[in-house]
């Protein structure tokens, strides 16, 4: 013990300096994985954004005082570059500069809870998706933002008469030049709220039909069904009539088909209706049923119609396939016809009907070859008739 004390005793300044900072960087590195594993159960007893906010804080303070005690202990700073004379004197840009941090860091705070409020009042409520909730977040937060580094500027009394005049004349000329842009911005606003459609619907906007990928504040994505994807701009979007397919969650289709006009229409529309229960995508209610539409130019026209449940371009066409096989395989097993296009050729009565021309010999003049053309297709020989003349009129 007595020879541990000699040692101490004999260390050099320099030796209690290297031990000091040692001990300050070994005390860094325990406070930053302290605050690294710690922060998460913080967040568990509070909001993320005030845990946030303690963390980082508590880490600033220490690296802060252990930056300064390591300048101190090798006699790289001193008392007057730390605090200026233009500080210790005049206290009032010390406290602008306090109320400006606690400005923000109260603005951050706010900003947190105001993102955990939403997505507790919207997860609450099933008539917000993810997307409108995000939106939400964002327009709440940035106000949260605008009013605090509005109070940071009357904190620094900055003169916001100015500014806002510049805005003013800022926003005008912005407007101007970009009246497009901003139309697209204020559509997909209307879009977000008014929801005609989310993401993951079947949609048809104007000309163009898909599956809708994303929405923006700009734009609109979907995906066609031949693979391509189209960015249509909102302001297109809003102006323009959208079918959504998919808002019900099912659809009824119709296929057309045609039984002859001396088929018992009755008894082929029982058939083409227990015809159609038998394809699994086809539902049970509402029940299918079979509509006559029309006296067609060949046919007693028809209309099956059925529901599939969960829309898709793919569920679609695989429905109205197994439709139409089943009901022609009713009809066929029936001896039910469904006629080709036909037409029915008549003469009137008063003048006889249709009459069948004598199939007269007429000469056409010589041919390129020397021969002769004629539209009879007898030869013109002796044999044209009983006494070897022709029978030309």
């Amino acid at each position: 013990m007595v020879e541990w004390v000699k040692q101490i005793g004999n260390l050099t300044m320099l030796d209690v300096r290297l031990f000091i900072t040692a001990f300050v960087v070994l005390s860094v590195v325990a406070v930053l994985v302290l605050a690294w594993r710690g922060r998460p159960r913080l967040q568990e007893k509070m909001p993320h954004a005030l845990a946030n906010v303690i963390t980082v804080g508590g880490v600033c303070v220490y690296l802060l005082l252990a930056s300064a005690t390591l300048a101190f202990l090798w006699r790289v700073i001193n008392t007057g570059l730390i605090i200026p004379e233009k500080w210790t004197h005049d206290t009032k840009y010390a406290v602008q500069v306090t109320m400006t941090v606690l400005a923000l860091t109260v603005a951050y705070v706010i900003a947190g809870f105001t993102r955990q409020g939403v997505e507790r009042v919207t997860k609450q409520r099933d008539a917000f998706s993810q997307h409108q909730t995000q939106v939400f977040i964002r327009v709440a937060q940035l106000s949260v933002y605008v009013v605090g580094f509005t109070a940071v500027l009357g904190i620094w009394k900055v003169d916001l008469t100015g500014l806002l005049v510049g805005a003013g004349f800022l926003g005008i000329v912005v407007g101007m030049a970009a009246r497009q842009t901003l139309g697209s911005l204020l559509a997909g606003f209307m879009l977000m709220f008014a929801r005609p459609f989310e993401i993951g619907d079947w949609v048809e906007i104007e000309d163009r039909e898909g599956i809708v990928t994303d929405i923006s504040i700009v734009n609109t994505r979907i995906q066609t069904f031949d693979g391509e994807y189209v960015m249509i701009p909102n302001d297109v979007v809003g102006g323009s009539t959208i079918t959504n397919r998919s808002r019900k969650g099912r659809l009824r289709l119709e296929v057309d088909v045609g039984v002859d006009y001396e088929t018992d229409v009755g008894r082929a529309s029982e058939l083409a209706k227990e015809a159609m229960k038998e394809p699994d995508d086809v539902l049970s209610v509402p029940s299918p049923e079979v509509v006559t539409k029309e006296l067609a130019d060949s046919a007693v026209l028809l209309g099956l119609r059925f529901w599939i449940d969960k829309p898709s371009a793919r569920r679609k066409w695989r429905a109205r396939t197994e439709v139409i096989r089943a009901v022609k395989a009713a009809f066929d097993r029936e001896g039910i016809k469904i006629p080709y296009p036909q037409r029915e050729l008549s003469g009137r009565e008063e003048t006889g009907g249709f009459r069948v021309a004598g199939r007269a010999r007429r000469e056409l003049g010589a041919t390129a070859d020397g021969g002769e053309d004629t539209d009879d297709p007898r030869p013109s020989g002796g044999d044209g008739g009983e006494d070897g003349g022709d029978d030309r009129p």
